[in-house]
C-alpha cells in the first residue's frame, strides 16, 4: 500500500481522535448495549438497535484511523529544506491576478484538508499546480469555471 502523506499537525490530531473513541467512547458505547440488553427483548428495542449502529460507525472509525497511521508517511515540514520551492506541507500565499485578491493555504494530506482553515488537499488542482513552483511564479488553474492566474507572493514551511 502506498504511503500516505501526513503533517506532524495531522498525525496529531488523528492520534488525538483515536484515542478518545478507544478510551471514552467505545466505553460509554459498550455500558448503553449493556444498560439496553437490560431492557429485555432485544428484536423491538430502539436503544440497543442505536447503540449497535453507534458501536460499527465508532469500530469502523477506529479501524480507518489505524490503518492511516499505520500507512502514515509523517512528514514535518519545519524540518523540510524545500530551498524555496512549494513542496508537501508548505503554507503559500497567493494572488489572484484578475481580482488581486490573496489568499493563504497549507498544502496537506486529504485527510487534513479544511477549507476553513485555509488546508487545502495535496491533491487538489490549486495544489497540484503550485507544486515544484517559487516564490513570484505565475501559475495557471484549471477550473469549471475557466483559468485562473495566480501569483506566489510568498512560500513558508512552519
Amino acid at each position: 500500500m502506498n504511503k500516505v502523506p501526513l503533517t506532524v499537525t495531522g498525525a496529531e490530531k488523528l492520534r488525538q481522535e483515536l484515542d478518545e473513541l478507544k478510551s471514552i467512547v467505545r466505553p460509554r458505547i459498550i455500558k448503553a448495549i449493556a444498560e439496553a440488553r437490560e431492557h429485555g427483548d432485544l428484536k423491538e428495542n430502539a436503544e440497543y438497535h442505536a447503540a449497535r449502529e453507534q458501536q460499527s460507525f465508532t469500530e469502523g472509525r477506529i479501524a480507518d484511523i489505524e490503518g492511516k497511521l499505520s500507512n502514515a508517511e509523517i512528514i514535518d515540514v519545519t524540518k523540510i529544506d524545500g530551498n524555496g520551492k512549494v513542496v508537501f506541507g508548505a503554507t503559500v500565499e497567493i494572488e489572484n491576478l484578475e481580482t488581486e485578491e490573496v489568499v493563504c493555504y497549507q498544502l496537506v494530506g486529504e485527510d487534513e484538508a479544511d477549507i476553513k482553515e485555509s488546508r487545502i488537499s495535496i491533491g487538489s488542482p490549486i495544489a497540484r499546480a503550485l507544486i515544484g513552483k517559487m516564490e513570484e511564479d505565475v501559475i495557471i488553474v484549471k477550473t469549471p469555471g475557466g483559468e485562473i492566474e495566480y501569483e506566489i507572493i510568498s512560500v513558508k514551511y512552519i
